[in-house]
């Protein structure tokens, strides 16, 4: 903030310069010139002072990189570390530049229809448009919860996913996974049986103490996971779940605890499963068994997909697996063929018998 005196000839005059922000932070420059006297420049001075310090603290149109800013900050008291990760990894890599500059209200949701299908790059996966849709949408409703916006401009919009087909161990090919798994000593052998009897997700395996497990009730207490990023937390839906003990898995976790390490854990601590590498070492000894090549998650696919082909009940399947939601089981029961059984013995039509069958002889016609 200053006042200069200007000479032109022999004339002297005035120039007021206000500089501050506004309450974005962005920076604001004011200026008066060819002010006739002092006093009048103390005064415009004064007046410029005044209106910086309305804008200061009047609501301003923000734009998408400023909102973002204050979202990622606001989301550090909510989120996950890897969930936080993840927003700015999507938003770095995704998100073109020229929307920094953008104003929030201005964004329109054919802005956005453009920006999924014509803008990113034709070989992005649908899976990812589906994501990025999910972050962007996200960052406006934050924008609306917090009265910056009235509306979401990504309203209406979807990007809509082929459901995978989730791959699963046959049970011959489970018993020769742990055979050979067990004949060859293989240092993931007792995280694969856990896996396989109890469909726990891979960071509850990680977080799974001694004391967890109950002999005599023969329960598992499924309370916690683990993660590289987010180091131990509650498990995915926040709520705990008793998993049950087979009689054959109460035996394998007795001898298992006979020669377990004194760090309070059911299963060893491999360098592969901490740095995440967990998926491409069941894959790569799958292959090397010539047997459906799997990822580590899709031994809890085989443990579900198992229950329900033998007829457990879905809520009983929900419950021991931990999902919240019954259309997340509902994609197992579709891959067990459960909802199908039978549908096809009530066709009205049937295959004969070789005693039914019978060579038919057509009567010879008149000119023959």
């Amino acid at each position: 903030m200053a006042i200069k005196t200007k000479t032109k000839n022999g004339k002297r005059t005035f120039e007021v310069y206000v500089n501050g922000t506004d309450r974005a932070g962005r920076r604001i420059q004011m200026r008066r010139r060819s002010v006739e006297s002092l006093r009048k420049a103390e005064v415009a001075e004064f007046e410029l002072k005044r209106k910086l310090a309305l804008l200061k603290e009047s609501d301003v149109d923000l734009r998408w990189a400023e909102w973002t800013k204050d979202c990622l900050q606001i989301m550090k008291t909510q989120y996950m570390p890897s969930t936080l990760y993840s927003y700015e990894t999507t938003i770095r890599k995704w998100i073109p530049e020229d929307w920094g500059a953008k104003d929030l209200k201005s964004f329109s949701r054919s802005d956005i229809h453009e920006f999924l299908f014509e803008r990113l790059p034709a070989e992005t996966t649908l899976h990812t448009r589906k994501y990025v849709l999910k972050i962007v949408k996200r960052i406006f409703q934050m924008a609306i919860e917090h009265g910056k916006l009235e509306r979401n401009p990504c309203h209406g919009i979807m990007v809509k996913v082929p459901e995978s087909d989730k791959k699963v161990l046959t049970n011959t090919e489970a018993e020769i996974f742990l055979r050979e798994a067990k004949g060859t000593k293989h240092r993931f052998y007792p995280v694969w049986v856990l896996a396989l009897f109890t469909g726990m997700r891979s960071g509850e395996l990680y977080a799974l103490s001694w004391t967890d497990i109950d002999s005599e009730a023969q329960t598992i207490s499924v309370s916690k996971s683990w993660s590289s990023k987010n180091g131990f937390t509650p498990t995915k839906n926040q709520k705990s779940r008793i998993v049950p003990v087979s009689p054959e898995l109460l035996i394998f976790l007795k001898e298992l605890k006979l020669g377990a390490a004194r760090h309070g854990f059911v299963l060893p601590r491999l360098s592969e499963w901490e740095r995440g590498d967990a998926a491409d070492v069941t894959r790569t000894f799958c292959r090397s068994l010539g047997i459906t090549e799997i990822k580590f998650h899709d031994l809890r696919a085989t443990f579900i997909t198992n229950l329900l082909a033998r007829g457990e009940p879905l809520v009983r399947v929900m419950a021991t697996v931990g999902h919240a939601d019954m259309e997340t089981t509902n994609v197992y029961l579709r891959k067990a063929g459960i909802e199908l059984k039978g549908t096809t013995d009530r066709l009205g039509y049937r295959i004969p018998s070789e005693s039914e069958s019978k060579v038919l002889s057509f009567p010879k016609m008149k000119d023959e």
